[in-house]
């Protein structure tokens, strides 16, 4: 019986990670998928005159993205959502995650603002109740304010034409 509790031990360590290494890292569960957005109101990131509240997102189908300027995916998916504003996909509003406030300034000024509106999260405390693990992750609400969709890393043209696209064209219906 002793000799067989190494092997036991082995084999359900196998097992586990084995289970992790055949996970997809980009599909987290959120337990916010169908529930209304988390309650909150957040100041406009500094040079922008819209912050971002709960009750900004009811009414239109939409995407929030959250996004820091020292985040490296977050420029990789920024001329993604600039193509969405300038063809008028989508509304897009932004959640600032934890950067100094001149730095998000900057960024959207340099890179261009896709956002309708930016709310400047400089705690997380926001993006926690989101059930945000990193940045970059985009979230699609529907009319109602609920959230729909949980995307986590970069936006790329696939990720839209594959994933958000269709969902948001159902979700418009």
């Amino acid at each position: 019986m002793l000799a067989m509790l190494p092997v036991s031990v082995f084999a359900g360590l196998t097992i586990v990670l084995g289970w992790g290494l055949g996970r997809n890292a980009q599909v987290i569960p959120s337990a916010l998928i169908g529930k209304e957005v988390p309650e909150f109101s957040l100041p406009p990131v500094q040079g922008r005159t819209l912050g971002l509240s709960s009750a900004d997102l009811k009414g239109e189908v939409s995407l929030v993205n959250v996004f820091a300027s020292w985040c490296t995916a977050c420029r990789e998916e920024h001329p993604v959502f600039m193509e969405l504003k300038r063809t008028g996909a989508v509304p897009i509003h932004g959640i600032n995650y934890k950067d100094r406030p001149g730095d998000a300034e900057k960024w959207l000024n340099t890179m261009g603002d896709p956002y309708t509106r930016t709310g400047a999260d400089l705690n997380g405390r926001v993006s926690i109740d989101w059930g945000v693990y990193g940045v970059p992750e985009t979230f699609v609400v529907d009319k109602q304010g609920r959230i729909a969709f949980k995307h986590v890393g970069a936006v790329t043209p696939d990720v839209y034409r594959t994933k958000l696209a269709p969902l948001i064209e159902e979700l418009r219906k």
